[in-house]
């Protein structure tokens, strides 16, 4: 079974920085991509992030130029540095881990972590 811990997050001002970080735990896995979703209130989850394990990243439009997303494949840790954040970033950030079994991929999910962007 793996785990994912999630930390950071919390209140932050319009233009100000967050670093959002996903450990992820267990024994006798590999991760292939990981990567971060958020859910605002009322709304779908969606994507914002992703990294492959070799260090390729992909962005949502929304979040692209603002956000970064990196990874400690040793610590099997992935962060999320989010810059000059906005009042439409907040969120509720879940991570995830996509672990290869046999043929198959299972994603795990962490607990997820309030943002909230002040005006």
């Amino acid at each position: 079974q793996v785990q994912l811990e999630q930390s950071g997050g919390g209140l932050v001002q319009a233009g100000r920085s967050l670093r959002l970080s996903c450990a992820a735990s267990g024994t006798g896995f590999s991760i292939n991509s990981m990567g971060w979703f958020r859910q605002a209130p009322g709304k779908q989850r969606e994507w914002v992030a992703t990294i492959t394990r070799g260090g390729s990243t992909n962005y949502a439009d929304s979040v692209n130029g603002r956000f970064t997303n990196s990874r400690d494949n040793a610590k099997n840790t992935v962060y999320l540095q989010m810059n000059s954040l906005k009042p439409e970033d907040t969120a509720v950030y879940y991570c995830n881990a996509d672990v290869p079994r046999g043929p198959h991929e299972y994603r795990y999910w962490g607990q997820g972590t309030q943002v909230t962007v002040a005006s």
